[in-house]
Parts: C-alpha cells; structure tokens; sequence
C-alpha cells in the first residue's frame, strides 16, 4: 500500500484472492504423506515455501506436497452407498468367501 496525498493506495494484486493450497506433509517415521492443513498462496512455489514455514517449523517432515484446492477431487460421504457398491457383488473379494485351513497361522 502507498500513499497519495492522504489517501492511501492499494495495489490491484492485494485485491485478488489468492488460491487455496493444501498441504500434505510425510514425517521422519511415517511412509504416507498426511493432510495438515491449507493455505493461501499465489502459485505453487510460494505455497510451497509457505508449508514449510508453517508446518514444519520443528524439521518434524521430510517431504511436502502441495496440491490446489481447486484440483482435489473427492467422492462424497453422503454418496457412500451408490459409490462403493459395485464391489458389493464381488464376494470373493471378502475374506469368508474362502475355507482358511486349521493351524495356518500366516495369510
């Protein structure tokens, strides 16, 4: 923000929403990255930069993924039912589809 005379000006970029980020993080012992929370960022790399400061201040990760909110697709829990149904009709998928063999101790 500058100032003209005594009115205040503002940048147009200062204006703009900035996109929304979400910040997935794999931490010294875990093998799966983890979903630890969202930010606002220009771009990319900004965001980025801005998850490490914010999420691992404490060195606690070794790796950080960012992906824009906008690009996440998700089913919908409401939807649960019609979404995973179709494995519904497959039983030998289930594991009482098949006789397991007295003193087989490992499967």
């Amino acid at each position: 923000m500058t100032s003209q005379g005594d009115r205040p000006v503002e940048h147009p970029a200062a204006r703009q929403p900035q996109p929304l980020w979400e910040v997935f993080v794999r931490s010294r012992r875990g093998l799966s990255h983890t979903h630890v929370g969202s930010l606002h960022a220009p771009d990319s790399h900004m965001a980025l930069r801005n998850a490490r400061d914010l999420f691992t201040r404490r060195q606690e990760g070794v790796s950080i993924w960012v992906v824009a909110a906008a690009d996440v697709v998700a089913s919908s829990p409401d939807e649960k039912d019609a979404f995973f149904d179709p494995a519904g009709d497959k039983p030998y998928r289930h594991p009482t589809f098949y006789d397991v063999p007295e003193g087989l101790t490992h499967l």
